[in-house]
């Protein structure tokens, strides 16, 4: 993410951003993008309303005349009661929509998002997503890093990387697509679920399996059939259903299946550059105009999107809680 904001210079290869190369045209990077870190970079000692003015005047722009620009990011923001509040005395939702508001400081063509849902509450979170869908809406383009697949998910578009090799681009839908027909579920295994998983994962047409309920979830490799698993299904006396492919189930599938996921691991999420691209309209789009008005909002507008931004590459430090380590 520093790479795209023209913060760190690349080792090799060229990036461009918004049509400006990130070390030849890094002023112009600046102007064109809006960037808001992992961690809150704003000063906890100074309230809503002095961060803002402060970003303002480091982008060069006359805090005084920008009165109708600071109510437009605050309504949009919904940050407006809190003006006078300290930053330190925020939630982490709050803070993370002050760290908006100041990103959008300048209207830039593109937003760049590191990690914005980490350690924020699931209303901030969808408030979060009710901003980002509405500006992309509006044509903006957006960059959201995420660990999280359920962000992923709602992605435009999803690149895969691992060990500097990309394993997937594209849509998350054609990755959960490759799946199809391969996934199956043991219905009211009861009990003996654990060991029933355990005897499943033993067998080499299984690339995934995990507890569901009562049920256990198979996933079969790649042109696999189905006979190993309906002869322990009538070995554990119960039904084989096929169900609906996942996303998650295509993210470990495409990492070798579970067993091999799991080992591969550590590994995997210290080089891990795996880049949910939320929904975003465009992809890095030179054509959005810098001086275009913020969107207004509504509940009704902004209906929870399956899509809604796009990602850049980010190793997490550790496995999210979704699943036993199962996915980045």
């Amino acid at each position: 993410m520093r790479i795209l904001t023209g913060l760190l210079v690349p080792n090799a290869g060229r990036v461009t951003l918004a049509g400006f190369d990130v070390v030849k045209d890094n002023d112009a990077i600046h102007v064109a993008s809006g960037y808001m870190p992992q961690r809150f970079g704003l000063y906890e000692d100074l309230s809503v309303m002095e961060n803002m003015r402060l970003y303002a005047q480091l982008r060069g722009m006359d805090a005084d005349r920008n009165a109708d620009l600071f109510a437009e990011l605050l309504d949009f923001t919904r940050l407006g009661p809190f003006t006078k509040r300290l930053a330190g005395k925020l939630s982490g939702g709050m803070k993370q929509k002050l760290g908006l508001a100041c990103a959008l400081m300048a209207r830039p063509k593109v937003l760049l998002l590191d990690e914005p849902g980490v350690g924020v509450d699931p209303v901030s979170r969808q408030d979060l997503w009710r901003m980002v869908q509405a500006l992309t809406d509006e044509g903006m383009a957006v960059v959201w890093s995420t660990a999280y697949l359920d962000e992923a998910e709602r992605c435009e578009s999803v690149l895969l990387l691992n060990q500097g090799q990309l394993l997937f681009d594209g849509p998350p839908q054609a990755l959960t697509a490759q799946l199809e027909g391969r996934s199956f579920r043991l219905e009211d295994v009861g009990a003996e679920r654990r060991a029933v998983l355990t005897q499943a994962l033993d067998l080499p047409s299984v690339s995934d399996g995990v507890i569901q309920g009562a049920g256990v979830r198979l996933v079969l490799r790649d042109g696999a059939q189905s006979r190993e698993i309906q002869s322990l299904a009538n070995q554990a006396q119960v039904r084989l259903a096929q169900v609906p492919a996942r996303f998650e189930d295509a993210f470990i599938d495409l990492l070798g299946g579970g067993p091999a996921a799991l080992r591969r691991w550590p590994s995997v999420c210290r080089r891990l550059s795996w880049v949910p691209t939320l929904p975003c309209r465009a992809a890095i789009s030179p054509s959005a105009s810098a001086n275009s008005p913020l969107p207004t909002t509504s509940a009704s507008r902004c209906k929870r999107a399956k899509s809604s931004v796009c990602s850049v590459p980010t190793a997490p430090a550790s496995p999210p809680p979704s699943r036993c380590c199962a996915a980045c």
